[in-house]
């Protein structure tokens, strides 16, 4: 598994402080008179939830403490004052306050009914924000046991996982909550999708991780996205080395094909593929856009496009023979014909290709598959790329390759 990076997880924590914001004021006082309540009592209470009404948390935690101070207060007495004072501490970000307020609600066993499932809401949300994300989760988890389906505390449950990092249960939550989305024609979002392939970077669970890159790059294909898949698919396990070309080429299909390094290596590669057209293109490729003819190895560089364009005019003439046809049609397998179709890279390259992997007997069968569908790739034969790219297989990198190039297809 890379540890290359970690993928940006902006927007995963904004969603909190909108959520909060709006807990200030989470739980409705009953009627004074529904008990007996003293005057002394109700009055001050009276006022701090007028104060409440117009956002004032501190002056009405002041008329809170007004009312506890009242001495021999009843059972229920005590309970309207420690609602209350769980209500203008949370507004005011007491949040050590608020929870014992809170804790106190419930234990008096005089909150009805309706009423507890909120409390518990809101202790979960204080303990988010103190942070006490094991408590977080405490009162999350009771939150969904007793009923409760707030898709905002359900987001706060699966960070306050993430956060106290146990990515093992992010990892089942998330995947959750995406399979959901997905099974109920929703598109999942992006930060659902971010933090699922965190927790099993953090993991180094690299199936996982694969997976999920291609669920992003499926729903929300972005030119640093791609980059980060191709950085993970060169350092993933058992990647075979045969295939960096076929990464450059990835590379240059996204847009992340950009240095100077990177354009040499590329055609580099190509011709000890013995595939001098291809290398030209990515020369040629590499001046026109400026990233190569400067800096401090232009000499080297100029050596380069010399060699390339020495083998191209070569590959030009003996392609124009047609001997190297004739030989590769004679040929028992069909190794030679997916190298012609390769080297000449058009419509007769295709019809090449797909004639030598007919004939059979190839070295690497799914590399020649893999070969094709890029070749359709580049042709604008995207469907018939994609259908050409699903076939493939093989645990060394062939496959994993060809679904990126299924998702580009699209």
């Amino acid at each position: 598994m890379t540890k290359h990076s970690r993928l940006p997880l902006c927007g995963l924590l904004h969603w909190a402080a909108i959520f909060l914001a709006g807990t200030a004021c989470v739980l409705a006082v009953p009627s004074l008179a529904q008990e007996a309540a003293r005057p002394e009592v109700g009055k001050p209470l009276q006022a701090a939830q007028e104060l409440l009404r117009g956002n004032r948390f501190k002056d009405a935690m002041a008329k809170v403490r007004e009312a506890d101070g009242v001495s021999g207060k009843t059972g229920y007495e005590t309970y309207l004052i420690e609602r209350m004072r769980g209500n203008a501490a949370a507004g005011a970000g007491d949040n050590e306050t608020a929870i014992k307020a809170f804790e106190a609600v419930l234990a008096s066993g005089r909150a009805p009914a309706a009423d507890q499932l909120k409390i518990v809401e809101a202790l979960a949300v204080t303990f988010y924000r103190v942070p006490d994300y094991l408590s977080a989760i405490k009162w999350a988890t009771r939150y969904f046991r007793e009923g409760g389906g707030s898709p905002q505390v359900r987001t706060l449950l699966i960070q306050s996982y993430y956060q106290s990092g146990d990515v093992a249960n992010t990892a089942k939550e998330s995947l959750a909550d995406i399979q959901a989305d997905v099974n109920a024609g929703r598109t999942p979002s992006e930060d659902k999708l971010l933090l699922l392939a965190n927790s099993y970077l953090r993991q180094n669970n690299s199936a996982g991780y694969g997976a999920t890159i291609e669920k992003l790059l499926n729903y929300y294909p972005k030119k640093a996205l791609w980059a980060e898949a191709i950085a993970w698919l060169r350092k993933k396990p058992g990647f075979s080395d045969r295939l960096s070309l076929d990464l450059y080429r990835l590379q240059l299909a996204t847009g992340n094909l950009s240095s100077t390094a990177d354009y040499m290596e590329m055609a580099q590669l190509a011709l000890l593929a013995g595939l001098p057209s291809e290398a030209k293109k990515v020369v040629d490729a590499g001046y026109g856009n400026g990233a190569m003819g400067r800096g401090a190895d232009v000499d080297r560089q100029k050596r380069l496009k010399d060699l390339v364009d020495k083998r191209g005019a070569e590959n030009r003439q003996a392609l124009s023979t047609g001997k190297e046809e004739a030989a590769a049609n004679a040929a028992a397998d069909g190794n030679a014909l997916v190298h012609l179709g390769q080297n000449l890279g058009n419509a007769e390259g295709i019809a090449q290709m797909e004639a030598g992997i007919k004939k059979g007997g190839l070295k690497h069968p799914e590399d020649a598959k893999l070969h094709l569908g890029i070749l359709l790739f580049q042709a604008g034969q995207r469907a018939k790329a994609a259908h050409v790219l699903k076939t493939v297989r093989g645990a060394d990198g062939t496959q994993d390759l060809a679904n990126l190039w299924v998702l580009l297809s699209r």
